[in-house]
């Protein structure tokens, strides 16, 4: 499934110093793309990512979330995982593995140094 025109289109109606999306850190721009790939890849619709993403926003407001814009890529993250264990691509189980050494990588990263996984993570 390809991307529905109303994606690109969206973003040339957008003046053009304001057509790229922005983000506050590069995580946000990858979990962006990741998105993306996995919609042209036909894991999912466009309308079931909003539609996911808006119960992970709803679901996180109902949890007090301040709403003030700074969680907006967590619920995006967590609107990803839930799509991909709806899949059936992955287990939660298999997600918090991820999530643990991506942690455990972190921990040992020098500050201002890419984090990189290798398989100790993992251990």
């Amino acid at each position: 499934m390809s991307a529905p025109s109303s994606v690109p289109d969206a973003l040339s109606a957008l003046p053009p110093g304001d057509r790229a999306p922005t983000f506050d850190e590069p995580w946000q721009a990858e979990a962006f793309a990741l998105t993306l790939a996995l919609h042209r890849k036909g894991l999912f619709t466009w309308k079931e990512w909003t539609e996911t993403l808006g119960r992970e926003i709803a679901e996180a407001q109902s949890r007090g979330d301040p709403d003030s814009g700074s969680t907006y890529y967590q619920h995006w993250l967590r609107a990803i995982e839930r799509l991909v264990q709806e899949r059936g691509l992955a287990s939660r189980e298999t997600l918090d593995r991820c999530r643990n050494a991506w942690a455990h990588a972190a921990e040992r990263t020098p500050h201002g140094e890419p984090i990189e996984l290798s398989p100790a993570d993992f251990g």
